[in-house]
């Protein structure tokens, strides 16, 4: 297997266990089932996206560095961090394995019909106005990804550094990607990743596929502007 294909097969299977575990838990773990009261909530939700891109990063990450976002790899890209002609095999990757996680939660989910009937109007998809959690207003949403993601990608691209501690790479981002969760839930449904949003859009048909345009546009502007900002800081020695 050439290195371009290893790269998007381990952007595939990375973002496939993101979304299955972040998503995943939303969807399956936060309905009542049999008259108990809900498995896990935001705090939970949170820790499993957290918690999965860091399992992914120590799992693929010597492959292709554990992008599993449209965004990341954007980002790294305007850094020069990620050569141009791998951006293709990360993005197709990343989307690819994202649907082929949310096929896996659709199938599960269409076999009980307490958890299919609690989700069906959204599985965990990214919203706003009347299909945000919090009734958040598009504007909200906007501002949200864009903040949100730059944060995400300026922490990313601070573990790149010289001067980072060997192998805390996973837990920093992993810990990022949890707090940013535990703020914006309410919000939009957090997404901050073009692939996680189109992994679930896609099975929810309706109105996530008309709102997705707001959740592919504004984090890669997020991303583009942390990564910027991190260059424009950061010590060249230590770059």
């Amino acid at each position: 297997m050439n290195d371009k294909l290893r790269i998007g097969v381990a952007e595939a299977i990375g973002t496939a266990i993101l979304v299955i575990g972040g998503p995943g838990t939303a969807i399956l773990a936060t309905g009542y089932f049999s008259g108990a009261t809900k498995s896990v909530l935001i705090l939970g939700v949170a820790l499993a996206f957290g918690l999965s891109l860091l399992v992914a990063a120590y799992a693929i990450g010597s492959i292709s560095g554990c992008h599993i976002n449209p965004a990341v790899t954007l980002g790294l890209w305007a850094i020069k961090k990620t050569e141009g002609a791998l951006v293709p095999f990360y993005i197709v990757g990343q989307v690819v394995g994202g649907i082929l996680g949310g096929a896996v939660i659709f199938v599960i989910a269409r076999s009980s019909e307490i958890a299919w009937t609690a989700n069906q109007t959204g599985f965990a998809s990214n919203g706003f106005g009347s299909h945000s959690p919090g009734g958040f207003s598009l504007g909200a949403a906007i501002i949200a990804e864009i903040v949100f993601t730059a944060v995400f990608i300026f922490i990313i691209a601070s573990t790149t550094r010289k001067s980072m501690a060997p192998g805390m790479t996973g837990v920093v981002v992993g810990l990022a990607l949890t707090l940013i969760h535990l703020i914006s839930i309410p919000v939009d449904n957090t997404s901050v990743n073009p692939a996680r949003s189109i992994a679930t859009a896609v099975f929810q048909r309706g109105w996530a596929l008309e709102q997705l345009w707001v959740f592919i546009v504004f984090p890669i502007i997020g991303g583009l502007i942390g990564a910027l900002a991190w260059r424009a800081i950061v010590h060249p020695e230590d770059a």
